[in-house]
């Protein structure tokens, strides 16, 4: 599981971290996604700072592997806001599905610590 769990863990870290600074420095993406979402812009950038601290856990998680599945299940916590979000403003399947294949990797790490 180690190979598993260090793929997992650098593949996070690559997605959240590109996923987290594109939402506190208001990439056009992210801001356009959050007013299809219907939230504020404020609560992008707490999402991005959040993502960050997720980010951070996973990261520190190669020296110290008891924080890799909290952080892990910070991050797939952020995910299900996600996914709830998707679904508040009804959009199609297709547009969560990125965030459940997210979650999904996300609830795998953390299991398998």
């Amino acid at each position: 599981m180690t190979i598993l769990s260090y793929v997992l863990q650098g593949l996070l870290i690559f997605m959240f971290l590109f996923a987290g600074m594109s939402k506190i420095v208001g990439s056009a993406m992210q801001v356009q996604a959050f007013k299809q979402l219907r939230l504020p812009q404020w609560f992008r950038v707490v999402t991005g700072l959040t993502t960050m601290v997720g980010v951070i856990g996973l990261i520190i998680g190669f020296w110290n592997k008891e924080l890799i599945a909290l952080a892990a299940l910070w991050i797939a916590c952020i995910m299900v806001g996600a996914v709830i979000s998707h679904i508040r403003v009804k959009h199609p399947f297709k547009q969560m599905v990125a965030a459940i294949v997210l979650l999904v990797l996300a609830l795998i790490l953390a299991f398998i610590q």
